[in-house]
């Protein structure tokens, strides 16, 4: 569970506190307009209505505190960019803002953002996703339940191949692909890796799973 502040609360703020709440976070919300918070006053931990370009409010909020802060204001560039920068002013842990445009997204990465996002109701389920969990870095759904997901190895699975973890019998995920050194320059993608592959310390993993069995096997990574 993590504790998530959402500022701003358009459809993809919307989707995004009632798809992070499902997964029981603790999702305060907060925007200008009271009539933006009513239908979601239920599912919400905590909300507020006021004008986050000014300082004196989210030091009241104390941002510190969340584990992570959204901004998403898609029709006031100027407001998210305040509202982004002042955060990280104030010691915000991460802040991920909704862009509108690849020179809005620069202005915000240079500006405060940690990541930048843009936004649909399917954006919204893939950032609930991935924010969720630490171990999850990215999400896409196939069909139905089902879907793709980003993960780091169990520590059991770290030194063994596929076959010797037995991965698809005792969890019922699909590894479709390795991805060695993620992030890095040198980063390279091996996919539908053979049963023999060894899963390198480091390594993340493209894995098909249903959300249920996920669910499960992400707890065992806690």
């Amino acid at each position: 569970m993590k504790s998530v502040l959402i500022i701003g609360l358009g459809d993809f703020g919307h989707y995004l506190c009632r798809d992070l709440a499902s997964m029981k976070n603790e999702v305060m919300i907060v925007d200008r307009d009271e009539a933006a918070l009513e239908d979601l006053l239920d599912i919400a931990t905590s909300s507020l209505i006021a004008d986050c370009t000014r300082e004196s409010v989210l030091k009241k909020l104390g941002v510190r505190n969340f584990d992570i802060c959204f901004v998403c204001i898609s029709d006031n560039f100027q407001s998210n960019l305040e509202i982004t920068s002042l955060l990280k002013d104030l010691g915000a842990k991460y802040v991920v803002s909704q862009v509108s445009s690849e020179v809005h997204a620069k202005f915000l990465l240079r500006n405060g953002a940690d990541e930048v996002i843009h936004p649909n109701k399917g954006s919204a389920m893939r950032a609930a996703v991935k924010y969720n969990n630490d171990n999850v870095f990215d999400y896409i759904n196939v069909k139905n339940e089902y879907a793709v997901y980003e993960i780091t190895p169990l520590k059991e699975w770290v030194g063994k191949s596929i076959l010797e973890s037995n991965i698809r019998a005792k969890h019922d995920v699909y590894v479709v692909a390795i991805i060695t050194s993620p992030g890095e320059a040198h980063s390279t993608t091996q996919y539908m890796p053979s049963p023999q592959t060894v899963i390198q310390p480091g390594d993340h993993l493209l894995v098909l799973a249903s959300e249920q069995v996920m669910d499960r096997l992400l707890k065992k990574m806690r």
